[in-house]
């Protein structure tokens, strides 16, 4: 009598709720997605390393203990680790295209960071063709080209890949501008 499954609106005299659609989301599937969520963001930070048995980094002084049992492991960190090399180019001076008669000119100091000291040798051995690739490059940039950030980004990121074409085998890691001046 107080039980009427036909009709489902009565089971054992209380009246049958339904989930809605909201309330599925919001107690179901809102906690689901934060906790996959912040345990993501837990192990992406590194604090579950210890839990799931990674080592961490050596420190200063567990560094010279390490390298002597670990041998070439050690070493391998050391050249992640080292002091960056830098090279100084010599200093450029080229006429910008302008396409009037009035002269506009670049002076430009630049330095590149190079991944490895044995690095330089090779550098200097391909020098010339360094400098001609980038003479040619900035003699055909206009003033609009070197405006603004943007345009010293552009600028930077074209002389990285002329200089990492013309250097082939040495890896450079960056070109940074020591002076830039546009006249």
């Amino acid at each position: 009598m107080a039980a009427e499954t036909d009709a489902g609106e009565l089971t054992d005299g209380l009246p049958r709720k339904k989930f809605s659609g909201k309330k599925l989301v919001l107690f179901v599937v809102l906690p689901l997605v934060l906790l996959i969520g912040a345990g993501a963001g837990v192990y992406f930070s590194g604090l579950l390393d210890g839990l799931l048995g990674k080592e961490k980094p050596a420190e200063e002084g567990e560094h010279a203990a390490a390298e002597g049992e670990h041998g070439a492991e050690a070493g391998k960190g050391d050249a992640a680790h080292a002091a960056p090399i830098f090279y100084d180019l010599p200093d450029m001076l080229v006429n910008l295209n302008t396409g009037n008669k009035r002269p506009a000119f670049l002076k430009i100091k630049i330095s590149i960071q190079l991944s490895k000291p044995e690095d330089v040798g090779a550098v200097e051995h391909v020098l010339p063709r360094i400098i001609d690739n980038f003479q040619v490059y900035l003699r055909e940039l206009r003033l609009e080209d070197l405006r603004g950030s943007a345009g010293m980004y552009r600028l930077r990121q074209e002389l990285l890949l002329r200089i990492t074409a013309a250097a082939f085998p040495v890896k450079v890691k960056d070109v940074l501008f020591k002076e830039m001046l546009v006249q």
